[in-house]
């Protein structure tokens, strides 16, 4: 096992100068050349700091709860975790998880993890939706991720969704589309309203005026099919932005009917970058992924940065992470999210 000691004595420096640099409290104490030197060695070296012992030293467990309400109802909340995990990992600690319905069980379930002693919490519930944070969350330092509250109290950090429906259409358009319809979501969620001002936004910059009658909102199922081939038949779009990727399928299936090809005859895109229908679809739907992991690690650093009282830095995150806006970002923080290119869209290619 590495020790300070050892830290120490490759860096040529006191064992009470490496624990003020790895315990981040060397600012004004440690001249900044001699700490960036004890940080690396220390990666070098593989030095990870004894929890138990910053725990007595600090009264800080470093256990960070994360909170998920209906978990099985958030598209990717593994890829949420795992970045969270990654960040905590990296800034030394660990994170429990709890599933919770929004029930009284709730409450038993996070008084469970506050009995461990929580430095902090992340509360997560499926996007889009305006929630109230559970009562016995609000007094610790809390990060929400992909949900918002009424007062904005919390910090939070979210996908951009207006940029969504910005760049997709925008993908389109620069693909030749003339006529861009969008399939909507019939539920009044926040990020329905804010795609479809991204897609008028896209289409008044490019001089293209907006058309209601190329705008249909729908749920699943027969009535979904009905609302997109009715769409077909009166308005002839010759291309289509969709709330998500499942929506997709109504306009595969469409154009599959009338002998017209998606990717050839019209383009498609969809949100979500769902691997099962990505993959599935033919040709192969181009998608705009949802940064889960992203968000995940965004809020844990933003988590830590509250409960030790001090700044990160402008980008304290791994090099493959250059999209993540500061953690001292205006809130809500909003990641921008990657278009995925692949054949659904006239004149591209996988």
């Amino acid at each position: 096992m590495i020790t300070m000691k050892n830290v120490a004595e490759k860096a040529g420096v006191s064992i009470s100068t490496v624990s003020l640099v790895l315990n981040n409290r060397d600012a004004g104490r440690v001249k900044a050349k001699i700490a960036a030197n004890v940080r690396q060695i220390a990666d070098e070296l593989g030095y990870k700091p004894n929890p138990m012992a910053r725990s007595l030293r600090t009264s800080k467990t470093g256990i960070l709860g994360f909170v998920a309400e209906q978990i099985h109802d958030i598209p990717y909340t593994s890829q949420t975790l795992q970045g969270a995990q990654d960040a905590a990992s990296q800034l030394g600690y660990i994170i429990l998880l709890v599933d919770t319905d929004g029930s009284v069980s709730q409450s038993e379930q996070t008084s469970a993890l506050q009995r461990y002693g929580m430095d902090g919490f992340l509360y997560a519930k499926p996007s889009s939706q305006v929630t109230e944070v559970p009562e016995d969350l609000v007094h610790s330092p809390l990060v929400l991720i992909s949900t918002n509250t009424v007062d904005n109290r919390f910090p939070i950090v979210e996908p951009n969704e207006f940029l969504i429906g910005y760049d997709a259409t925008k993908r389109l358009l620069e693909s030749g589309a003339k006529k861009i319809a969008y399939i909507g979501n019939a539920e009044p969620t926040i990020a329905q309203a804010t795609r479809l001002e991204g897609y008028r936004r896209a289409l008044k910059e490019s001089g293209t005026p907006f058309d209601k009658n190329l705008v249909t909102n729908v749920t699943t199922n027969d009535e979904a099919l009905k609302a997109v081939s009715n769409l077909f038949e009166t308005e002839k779009p010759d291309a289509f932005f969709c709330y998500d990727d499942g929506r997709c399928w109504y306009v595969y299936e469409c154009a599959a009917r009338r002998g017209l090809t998606v990717g050839k005859d019209l383009s498609v895109i969809g949100v979500g970058d769902t691997p099962i229908i990505t993959s599935t679809f033919t040709p192969k739907l181009t998608t705009i992924a949802m940064p889960y992991y992203e968000m995940g690690y965004w809020a844990v650093c933003k988590l830590v940065s509250l409960i030790e009282k001090r700044s990160l830095g402008e980008h304290p995150f791994p090099e493959h992470l250059n999209n993540l806006p500061p953690v001292d970002a205006p809130i809500p923080a909003q990641v921008h999210c990657k278009l995925i290119e692949n054949s659904s869209v006239i004149g591209s290619g996988e």
